[in-house]
């Protein structure tokens, strides 16, 4: 679904502050992947989610999805194939427009605009069901201006907004590091949900190790723009955070204290 071939990005180039965040960068995902991201401050982590989803073009390599050559593709062009949900609350919907509305929005995402009402009652039924299911009294609150949620609302309903038309691949960016942990516990729990329902693929960023081998078929390690561990199934399934701490100090030459070293932001 998803490949990355021997991408590179530099930023500053040439300058005293230049920065190596992508060297070589290769990635295969396959359909219904769900890949946990791990790594350290200056990993890359960010660049490699950013470079997918175009916010910057990479400076030598290829970006294909599904079978196409994406990289000259522009961000906006983009939106079609890649839902996102980033790790600020506030982003990711409209705060000044109802619950209904945003939802309306990512329902014609990439689609041609027309002059037509806005919201139909068709409509309102389907996302009343949709709502329903998240178990957080959205679908009595349609009307509701989105800024007036709190965060774990405006998280769920961003998740359900990116994957209203199943996207070819999404794109989690650290979606509950500003949330409480209970809340942030049902955001994953619905990320699980609506990825293996919908049998998307998805690439998760957590700055949490113990959810970075809870979730997900896959998990993956990066230092100095490299992916330097890819494991999946029994010994994902099997491994410990000490394990996975280990390993980092094994494979970077870094030795490790705690988990919050190795994934700082």
């Amino acid at each position: 679904m998803l490949k990355l071939e021997n991408i590179s990005k530099t930023f500053n180039k040439g300058t005293i502050n230049e920065k190596k965040a992508l060297c070589g960068l290769n990635l295969h995902l396959n359909p219904g992947d769900f890949v946990t991201v791990i790594g350290g401050n200056g990993a890359g982590k960010s660049t490699m989610l950013n470079a997918v989803a175009g916010v910057w073009p990479v400076d030598s390599g290829r970006i294909i999805l599904d079978g196409k050559d994406i990289t000259a593709l522009p961000e906006h062009k983009r939106a079609k194939l890649i839902g996102r949900v980033f790790q600020d609350p506030m982003m990711g919907t409209a705060p000044n427009m109802q619950v209904e509305e945003n939802l309306a929005l990512a329902l014609r995402r990439g689609n041609p605009r027309g002059l037509h009402w806005g919201v139909t009652a068709e409509e309102k039924e389907k996302y009343v069901q949709l709502l329903k299911p998240l178990g957080l009294g959205l679908e009595d609150r349609m009307s509701a201006k989105v800024g007036l949620l709190s965060g774990g609302q405006r998280q769920a309903l961003t998740l359900l907004m990116a994957s209203l038309q199943k996207p070819k691949l999404l794109l989690l960016d650290e979606h509950t590091a500003a949330l409480d942990p209970a809340t942030a516990a049902k955001v994953l729990e619905l990320s699980d949900r609506i990825v293996s329902e919908g049998n998307l693929t998805a690439m998760m960023i957590t700055h949490n190790m113990n959810d970075a081998i809870r979730h997900g078929n896959r998990l993956i390690m990066m230092n100095h723009g490299k992916i330097i561990l890819d494991i999946s199934g029994k010994e994902k399934e099997n491994i410990t955070k000490h394990e996975l701490m280990d390993m980092f100090a094994s494979l970077s030459g870094n030795q490790l204290e705690n988990d919050q070293v190795l994934l700082s932001k």
